[in-house]
């Protein structure tokens, strides 16, 4: 049977098999081992009776599948049958197996399919005790800093409002924060000229897409308010007013004025946000300077910070073909999961750790 036919032939039988439904989609997980026993994760997913094949764990095209009629690659390649169609065969053996004896074909799968391209999450502590050499953001604060942080949020500082807010706020009020922060985040090649004003380190480190703000009268408490409030019109949208210093999309730090609540049109609630592995260490320090130079002040997730200096969270595992960036947003919120490392990173401490790994449960393949 050529490639096409044998394309064509899957769609078919995967219709006797139980999918999932995402929105609209009907989507199919198939992990499957190929001829040499080499196990793979195969997704199709149909829409607008259109079907869609890919292969997780392998930077093949995608196969654009209209039942008997056609077979796109996205993107091209000149000879689909030649890197695909063993896939397809294999993936058709397995259904026959499945079909046979669903209850052992999942054993296998849960038994087989290896362990560096699986999804889960371990305590922090042992991966600490274990890789001496793995970044540790306590040791990188330093002692002082450390214990003076999990003081505060054990002592409730964070949920006491007048922590964390303030009446009235003026554009200068908040550029007096931000040299504040340039100053105490300072790290190895910023250079930050500590003889500028505020308002002037905002110009020269910020995003600069300030959205107005440079622009309102900078001692004016109505203006402000008016500002924040959208009601301004030298407020504009679309900028990163609140970006002090400059990042990626999960790299740079924020530090953004709000409304104390979606409901409440009077104070002004001040907030650090700087999450990243490689801009926690600064976020932090620019928050203790705040803090002792007496303004109200906050920062995101606390309790979440304090998890990770003391390593009470955990270290998400991932598939050896996924990319670290951003892989901590798969995982849920109570998991506790901020950083993230490839099951081969673990090194010669695999065997030690393995035991503690919750891993996510495979999706079960059957019949209708």
């Amino acid at each position: 049977m050529n490639f096409e036919n044998n394309v064509y032939t899957l769609i078919k039988e995967l219709e006797l098999f139980d999918y999932k439904i995402e929105y609209v989609d009907h989507i199919w997980h198939i992990i499957f081992p190929d001829k040499k026993d080499k196990w793979h994760h195969l997704r199709v997913t149909k829409y607008n009776e259109v079907y869609y094949i890919d292969l997780f764990d392998n930077n093949l095209s995608t196969l654009e599948v209209t039942s008997n009629k056609s077979i796109q690659v996205e993107p091209y390649n000149d000879d689909p049958g030649a890197v695909w169609n063993d896939l397809i065969i294999s993936v058709r053996d397995w259904l026959k197996f499945v079909q046979k004896n669903w209850i052992k074909a999942n054993k296998l799968a849960q038994e087989d399919y290896p362990l560096n391209r699986r999804l889960g999450f371990v305590p922090n502590a042992l991966v600490r005790a274990s890789l001496s050499d793995i970044y540790q953001i306590n040791e990188e604060l330093g002692k002082a800093k450390t214990k003076k942080f999990i003081k505060l949020v054990e002592s409730n500082y964070f949920h006491n409002e007048q922590n964390i807010a303030r009446e009235s706020m003026t554009a200068n009020d908040f550029f007096a924060y931000c040299k504040i922060a340039y100053i105490a985040g300072q790290r190895k090649g910023d250079h930050i000229d500590e003889a500028l004003s505020g308002r002037e380190m905002y110009k020269r480190y910020a995003d600069g897409r300030d959205e107005g703000l440079l622009e309102i009268a900078a001692n004016s408490k109505r203006e402000f308010a008016s500002w924040i409030d959208g009601k301004h019109p030298k407020k504009t949208t679309g900028g990163h007013p609140w970006e002090i210093k400059r990042g990626g999309n999960t790299t740079h730090i924020d530090l953004y004025v709000s409304r104390p609540s979606y409901y409440q049109k009077e104070g002004f609630k001040i907030t650090l946000a700087g999450a990243s592995i490689g801009r926690l260490k600064e976020t932090i320090c620019m928050f203790l300077a705040i803090y002792d130079a007496k303004l109200p002040i906050t920062i995101n997730n606390p309790e979440g910070i304090r998890k990770r200096l003391l390593a009470q969270d955990n270290i998400g595992i991932i598939p050896c073909y996924q990319s670290l960036h951003r892989a901590n947003q798969l995982f849920r919120e109570d998991e506790a999961v901020f950083d993230v490392l490839h099951f081969d990173d673990l090194g010669r401490y695999k065997t030690r750790i393995k035991p503690f790994i919750t891993w996510r449960p495979l999706s079960i393949f059957k019949p209708k």
